[in-house]
């Protein structure tokens, strides 16, 4: 049976998790811009300090999600690939059920995903720490794969795919439900190249 967090962690998770839920509230019907980190405070009925000991400023509220995923991404959920076989094409396709379960997991709730991309989107400061987010996120799947043995050039070039084939899935996706089957059908696309006769 799983143990309890302590009470004090769970008060933690509680404040973080009604930040984010007031934070995405006000950017809906303000606008990033005309929100602020008190306004934010106010709505979630916690202090400054406590604002501040979860996020640094409010462009990390609007990234709170991407940032759990990161923390969460493993080697357990690589493809496997036996050890002689470490080709750059193997890297992707080791990478491939990562992808598709980080997509799947962003798209879990398709009006918050569409809420979050719209903001971002019409936000060119929004814009650019997007961009340096799913960096940090490609950068995380190559240190998994230098982790699980795979060579540093390897690791670094599948990372920089996999990102490609997931910028392209949310370039293809008009719809959320579809972003899932969009960067798979991308992985398909590389993963097919030169394999044509």
């Amino acid at each position: 049976m799983p143990s309890t967090p302590p009470l004090v962690e769970r008060k933690q998770r509680a404040a973080r998790e009604r930040i984010v839920r007031a934070a995405a509230e006000l950017f809906a019907e303000r606008g990033y811009a005309k929100v602020s980190v008190a306004d934010i405070a106010e709505r979630a009925e916690v202090g400054r300090t406590t604002f501040f000991r979860h996020f640094g400023d409010k462009q990390e509220v609007v990234f709170a999600r991407e940032e759990a995923l990161l923390q969460a991404l493993t080697a357990e959920h690589l493809g496997r690939t036996a050890p002689e076989n470490r080709s750059p094409r193997s890297a992707v396709q080791a990478l491939q059920p990562l992808v598709l379960q980080l997509c799947a997991q962003i798209t879990e709730d398709p009006e918050d995903y569409r809420r979050h991309e719209r903001l971002v989107e019409g936000n060119i400061e929004l814009r650019g720490r997007s961009a340096a987010k799913t960096q940090v996120i490609a950068e995380r799947l190559s240190a998994l794969l230098v982790e699980e043995g795979w060579d540093e050039g390897v690791a670094r070039f599948a990372g920089q795919i996999a990102l490609a084939c997931y910028a392209t899935g949310r370039a293809s996706s008009d719809r959320a439900e579809a972003l899932v089957a969009d960067t798979r059908a991308a992985f398909e696309q590389v993963l097919g190249l030169g394999t044509e006769p």
